[in-house]
């Protein structure tokens, strides 16, 4: 059996902020403000997971109103995710994803972020699709305040 999920993710950017996207740390002035990382990729994928196997989302497993998930790394909410699947019998098998910013431009970045999402996925670096857009300077993310991210993520039966 094949279940498919969808994650959607955004946040504004603040200057002075790291800014971390599919756990990479991309050179820039500003990053996704959050209560964890806000890495706005991984709060996608791990919405994607959950929604794949309906077991919720990222607020339910963890709560923006909980001080123990602090600028967490976002890595653990992925663990998390994984591990919840795999508790239900499911294994991920691929992962598709675009982000949307104005800046930092990641076309430099994106190999790198494709390779440290399949090693955290434990999937083979061509099962996992990290593309770029840019919102052609319209509204939040076209000005620059904000960076979202979309995945689709594909999980299979493990009998």
């Amino acid at each position: 059996m094949i279940r498919v999920g969808t994650g959607f993710d955004i946040h504004r950017m603040e200057s002075g902020r790291r800014c971390v996207i599919g756990g990479v740390e991309i050179p820039h002035d500003s990053g996704p403000l959050g209560h964890s990382d806000g890495d706005v990729l991984l709060h996608a994928l791990v919405d994607a997971i959950l929604g794949a196997v309906c077991a919720g989302d990222i607020g339910t497993l963890f709560p923006d109103t909980n001080p123990k998930y602090k600028d967490m790394k976002s890595e653990a909410f992925v663990e998390e995710a994984l591990r919840t699947a795999n508790d239900k019998g499911y294994a991920l098998s691929s992962v598709d994803s675009v982000v949307f910013a104005e800046s930092p431009r990641l076309g430099p970045h994106r190999e790198i972020i494709c390779q440290n999402i399949a090693h955290m996925l434990s999937l083979d670096f061509d099962c996992v699709s990290v593309k770029a857009k840019t919102y052609e300077g319209l509204g939040a993310i076209g000005r620059g305040d904000a960076v979202a991210a979309q995945v689709v993520a594909v999980l299979c039966n493990k009998e």
